[in-house]
């Protein structure tokens, strides 16, 4: 059957039970006193009976009525399983918020520069972004969708590969042309060298005594130079002249195209064992916004 009373008014009656004024009540739902006021004349008009205990002053809180009493948990219970409904027919569309994880270091490299893309073909959707170097909990957290960096297992998440990626030195223009002498592998054993400790501690994370031995170099040259556990700053160190950068390609590409940055060595190819990959909840698959973005990453790691 049609409920006859609007739900504005019995949203204004629940808001002023709980505060106990007409004020406090109006302020919570964005309207005057008076308007709110005139609400709960209206329920209680249709009722035909008072809903709160009023003084001959009109100072004192409100006080509902027994009867209201009575009925304050059904309607509080029957606005959150509207507030739920609503919330299942937005996971139906595209719009809504998404909420999603990636590194600093990711988010400042590859997903910032592109992000406009998504927003201009998605206007609706909502994009929260938790930048964390550590793993954070998809459901303590509620987070929809992430990108992480290793070997591709995460409990309770499906995980897809989104990019893999390759490992070379790279160094400023500028310290490129002051160092003339840096023709083979071998001369970087007089070079300050800068170690990205992002992942420090991961058994497969690539270093650069893996890259020195794989370029043939035996002197011990890797365990010099500058130390940072940010791969972003890691490559932001090399563009300002401090170093050089062992640097991962994906992080890599805008600073080496745009010529911040210059690939050593491009001969040597060295591919990590380690690649980015699209993880979420196996419950959130099917949410239209999520496959929006998650088709969104694959078009531009394809790009």
């Amino acid at each position: 059957m049609k409920a006859p009373v609007h739900l504005n008014a019995l949203r204004a009656f629940e808001a002023s039970a709980r505060h106990q004024s007409f004020s406090a009540a109006a302020t919570e739902l964005h309207v005057t006193p008076a308007a709110v006021g005139q609400l709960v004349r209206t329920l209680e008009e249709w009722l035909g009976a008072p809903l709160f205990h009023r003084s001959s002053s009109g100072r004192a809180r409100l006080v509902p009525t027994e009867t209201a009493e009575r009925a304050l948990p059904d309607i509080r219970a029957g606005f959150e399983r509207l507030t739920l409904g609503l919330e299942r027919l937005k996971e139906g569309s595209t719009s809504g918020m998404l909420t999603m994880t990636v590194s600093p270091a990711f988010a400042a490299k590859w997903l910032l520069p592109r992000i406009e893309s998504f927003h201009a073909a998605y206007p609706d959707t909502d994009l929260r972004l938790d930048t964390s170097l550590k793993a954070l909990d998809f459901v303590a957290q509620r987070v929809d969708i992430g990108v992480r960096y290793g070997a591709g297992q995460w409990p309770g998440l499906s995980a897809e590969k989104l990019m893999s990626e390759e490992i070379y030195p790279v160094c400023s223009p500028m310290l490129l042309r002051e160092r003339g002498r840096l023709q083979q592998p071998a001369d970087l054993a007089h070079e300050t060298l800068i170690h990205d400790l992002s992942m420090d501690g991961h058994a497969r994370f690539p270093s650069w005594d893996a890259w020195l031995r794989k370029a043939g170099v035996t002197e011990r040259t890797g365990k010099r130079g500058m130390k940072i556990n940010n791969s972003a700053a890691v490559l932001q160190a090399a563009i300002e002249g401090q170093g050089i950068a062992l640097a991962r390609s994906v992080m890599a590409h805008d600073d080496v195209a745009s010529g911040r940055l210059s690939r050593l060595f491009p001969k040597i190819k060295f591919a990590s064992p380690l690649a980015y990959y699209v993880v979420y909840r196996v419950e959130c698959a099917s949410l239209p916004r999520l496959i929006a973005f998650r088709d969104w990453l694959f078009s531009q790691a394809k790009a």
